[in-house]
């Protein structure tokens, strides 16, 4: 099927091609009732801008972008990144907003894409996820003064716009609600250690710890797939001295784990508590149920898309802190084996 263009619009509305290009661009030159029966013509034939047109014009694409530097095999059976992303995508689409997602190999490649959508105008602003330690990609975006929001915590003498949760706070209340159900040992799986946010919650963890006088603070790093969740189970389910509690930086890993203790002959939470970070469907349908830290993904998605449009737009828009994850018990967290008479 041939694919609509200016000048069939211009023939079916009995105008000139100037014309139509006026109307299409609300540029001055057309009558209004003239620009409302070329748009009218427009979305009938399905007429659509071209790329490269676009960009020579400098008319906004209402598209926006976001990079994920993960394997896609992660992101297909992670429930965090697919529930932000219906948030990012719900908020788009009721201001008739695109979402161009894209996966990439490597950090390099991820600067590549977005040096490439600025030059091409391809996106008129872009979500920034997995934010790391001294991030490359940070000056790189303020260089290109690519409308840019962060999702996730940058500092206060940032330059660019972030939506985050305080994930120190969120590690805080679940180590306290495993002290005082009476555990003194309790580790934790984290995800990949050069994430920002995994880096504050070590942080939050150890210190927790030490004020609680909860030893030995230990977290295995991961890159969050179930089977290194499953390893690092092992690893400390098969310890001398095996903890009490373990925390999990993500529901997938904590399902993992929780399979792990049972094909091991432990029972939870008779034998070892479990929760996991960002509470999820996965998280209610397994037995027990596995207490979890929860927030509202979505929402948290939706309101980094407010704030991208509003840079985009250049309403007044600055970094702000979004909800905490807050604990919720279920049936995987009791009173460790010696509180009980069970004996370790």
């Amino acid at each position: 099927m041939k694919r609509p263009t200016i000048a069939d619009i211009a023939r079916l509305a009995g105008v000139s091609k100037g014309a139509v290009s006026y109307a299409l661009n609300g540029q001055p030159g057309v009558s209004e009732s003239t620009r409302r029966r070329v748009l009218a013509i427009a979305e009938e034939i399905g007429w659509n801008p071209n790329g490269a047109a676009r960009a020579l014009s400098g008319a906004p694409s209402h598209t926006v972008g976001m990079v994920l530097h993960r394997p896609a095999r992660i992101l297909g059976v992670e429930p965090f990144f697919m529930e932000l992303i219906s948030g990012v995508e719900a908020e788009l689409s009721a201001r008739s907003y695109a979402l161009t997602l894209q996966v990439v190999a490597d950090q390099p490649a991820e600067i590549a894409v977005y040096r490439r959508w600025w030059g091409e105008r391809r996106v008129d602003g872009v979500l920034v996820c997995d934010l790391r330690v001294d991030d490359p990609r940070i000056p790189v975006l303020s260089e290109l003064t690519l409308p840019t929001v962060v999702v996730g915590m940058l500092g206060e003498s940032a330059e660019l716009v972030s939506v985050w949760s305080d994930d120190a706070a969120a590690v805080v209340e679940a180590v306290e609600y495993l002290s005082a159900l009476g555990h003194r040992h309790i580790a934790r799986v984290g995800g990949l250690p050069e994430l920002r946010h995994t880096a504050a919650r070590t942080a939050a963890f150890e210190e927790v710890c030490r004020r609680l006088e909860v030893a030995p603070a230990l977290t295995i790093s991961t890159d969050y797939t179930g089977e290194d969740g499953a390893r690092a189970t092992r690893r400390l389910l098969s310890s001398p001295r095996r903890p009490t509690a373990i925390l999990y930086d993500n529901d997938v890993m904590a399902v993992a784990g929780l399979a792990v203790a049972h094909e091991m002959g432990f029972s939870v939470p008779a034998d070892v508590s479990l929760v996991a970070w960002d509470d999820s469907v996965l998280c209610q349908l397994v037995h027990p149920p596995l207490t979890a830290l929860s927030r509202d993904i979505p929402a948290y998605g939706g309101h980094a898309a407010r704030q991208l449009l509003d840079v985009i737009t250049g309403l007044p828009a600055s970094s702000v802190q979004d909800e905490t994850a807050h604990l919720i018990p279920r049936g995987s967290t009791a009173a460790p084996p010696s509180a009980t008479g069970r004996g370790a």
